[in-house]
């Protein structure tokens, strides 16, 4: 394997992972808490409509981060409504949130823009663009350092370091902070925390509060920096692989970091496989290809879930005693 291809490889896992990793972290936090969140693929979903939208009609990449992040927050909000306010059934309102955001992104879309539901092409003063193009230039020419540093790490936008720089600060956060502490208590024994004087509300609102801003990166990517516009149910279940690479982490940063670090490997090389003729199979089929990813989410799913250890309040509404 020549360094070229090592190095698309190693663009291609990066770039794939990094919406993947934003929503990993996203349900880390709010699992962490003991709220289920399956409306990954809904905040990142909407998110995206949202960042394409104003995108569209502003021309401004600030107004198109600002809707995307916006729009996501309100919808973890709405989830800490049902879910932490009034002790509504956890999955039940994430799949719902799931269901509206496919419906409504799609009508909207065709409401306001004419186009069966996709919004038009960003311009390129509106999408994010990698930040050193001068020194994978410089690079281009020297062996293997050119394509494995230059192609491979240095030819990305801002939002790809920052969901990696994540990964570190949300470890900090939860294990070396007292916040951090006091959310992972929640997700453990929230009456010994609400016993403490701490408002397992509060901290449970914090969290989905996170949960929705990382999720919203993660829909503002989407659009943003790998297509050009919004196409409906374009997040095609990146949120549900988010929730199978935290789960495969077992609830822990590093270890959702490794997982997305896989799915987006598998589909890089799912990529570079369509067409290709291997000598003994023949031409890989495209559409086995493009099943990798997921079936890889359902073995991983169907393993390990029994074997990772889940925050024991994980799904349980708290409902505070009166006395």
């Amino acid at each position: 394997m020549d360094e070229v291809l090592l190095g698309s490889l190693l663009g291609s896992t990066l770039r794939v992972a990094t919406p993947l990793l934003l929503c990993a972290l996203a349900g880390l936090l709010s699992e962490r808490s003991g709220v289920v969140d399956i409306g990954l693929e809904g905040k990142m979903l909407s998110a995206a409509f949202a960042a394409a939208a104003a995108g569209a009609a502003t021309g401004s990449l600030g107004w198109a981060l600002l809707a995307g992040l916006g729009v996501a927050l309100v919808l973890s909000w709405v989830h800490g409504v049902a879910c932490v306010s009034h002790s509504g059934d956890q999955v039940v309102s994430g799949v719902a949130l799931n269901i509206i955001a496919a419906g409504l992104t799609a009508v909207l879309g065709a409401a306001w823009f004419r186009q069966g539901g996709q919004t038009p092409a960003l311009a390129d003063s509106v999408r994010l663009t990698p930040l050193w193009p001068d020194a994978v230039a410089a690079l281009q020419g020297v062996p293997w350092l050119g394509a494995l540093l230059g192609q491979g790490l240095l030819g990305h936008n801002a939002l790809v370091y920052v969901a990696l720089a994540l990964v570190p600060a949300v470890w900090w956060v939860l294990w070396r902070t007292r916040f951090g502490l006091r959310l992972r208590a929640v997700g453990e024994n929230p009456a010994m925390v609400e016993a403490a004087g701490v408002s397992v509300t509060r901290m449970r609102y914090a969290a989905l509060s996170l949960n929705g801003l990382l999720c919203g990166l993660a829909g503002c990517y989407l659009v943003l920096a790998q297509s050009a516009s919004f196409v409906p149910n374009m997040t095609a279940g990146r949120g549900f692989m988010a929730l199978a690479a935290l789960i495969f982490g077992k609830w822990h940063p590093v270890g959702a970091l490794w997982a997305c670090l896989l799915f987006g490997f598998l589909d890089a090389v799912a990529i570079r496989l369509q067409g290709v003729v291997l000598p003994v199979v023949g031409e890989v089929p495209v559409q086995w290809v493009q099943a990798l990813p997921y079936i890889l989410t359902v073995v991983l799913l169907a393993g390990f879930i029994g074997k990772a250890v889940a925050p024991k309040a994980l799904g349980i509404p708290y409902v505070k005693e009166r006395t």
